[in-house]
């Protein structure tokens, strides 16, 4: 190998190993940045949740995506009646490393025809008869019930299309409003508070994703320096070792 061609050998494997430093370098840093916006929104959320409870009238006027964003993680306490009868059982819904599901009830509010659903509780799967529903006691009249709000009911992973019935992989607000006819608001009130009703409430808090962009930024950095550490032993050190033992 000539002289020339080992320099320009030489030149390319800097500069890629350059290129890969610096790429590794600024997607760490990336990451990094990304964990900081998150700690800021999991502080707005905790905000949120200090803020005086949202009145229900305003809970049942949010129908548009402007209304609901400043519902948010805020606090509601919503009086009306169950509409037991379209109830729904969210299936592989685990809590305290339990199998199970969640149990939502429409809920009818006082002086309104809207209806908000509500997020009651976790119930225990029966393991013998896989189709049976949990005893979850839905009380008659006028009922109160208090929690958090949110935009979605929490989803888990699901191959193709859910299907109706009172056991159900996932739901979402809008087909369910269609299905049962029911005017629905566009927020859930995930009902918190002590066991009642045969249901437990054991919430985790809202994950932010804030330790897996700290692990993100962990490998990225490790990479950077793995690609500078062999640059430097195949590239400095080595070569060195070499010429001074000639």
């Amino acid at each position: 190998m000539t002289s020339s061609t080992y320099g320009w050998r030489r030149a390319l494997i800097a500069l890629a190993a350059g290129v890969g430093i610096a790429l590794t370098f600024s997607l760490g840093r990336w990451q990094l940045s990304r964990a900081d916006e998150k700690i800021a929104l999991q502080a707005a959320l905790q905000a949120r949740e200090n803020l005086p409870p949202v009145p229900a009238t305003q809970v049942a006027g949010a129908t548009a995506p402007e209304q609901v964003a400043p519902l948010l993680h805020r606090e509601a306490t919503l009086t009306g009646e169950w509409l037991p009868a379209q109830t729904v059982f969210l299936d592989n819904r685990p809590m305290a490393g339990r199998a199970g599901f969640y149990v939502l009830t429409p809920l009818r509010l006082a002086g309104s025809s809207a209806v908000v659903l509500v997020l009651r509780g976790w119930a225990p799967r029966n393991f013998q008869q896989r189709d049976a529903l949990p005893p979850v006691a839905t009380p008659q009249g006028p009922v109160s019930a208090t929690g958090r709000l949110a935009d979605r009911v929490p989803a888990a992973f699901s191959l193709g299309r859910d299907a109706a019935g009172r056991i159900r992989q996932n739901l979402a607000l809008d087909a369910f409003s269609a299905e049962t006819g029911l005017p629905l608001a566009h927020v859930v009130l995930q009902q918190t508070g002590p066991a009642s009703d045969g249901l437990l409430r054991d919430w985790p808090p809202p994950a932010t994703g804030v330790d897996k962009h700290y692990g993100y930024a962990f490998q990225w950095f490790g990479l950077c320096a793995l690609i500078a550490l062999l640059f430097i032993w195949f590239q400095v050190a080595r070569p060195f070792l070499r010429s001074s033992r000639s």
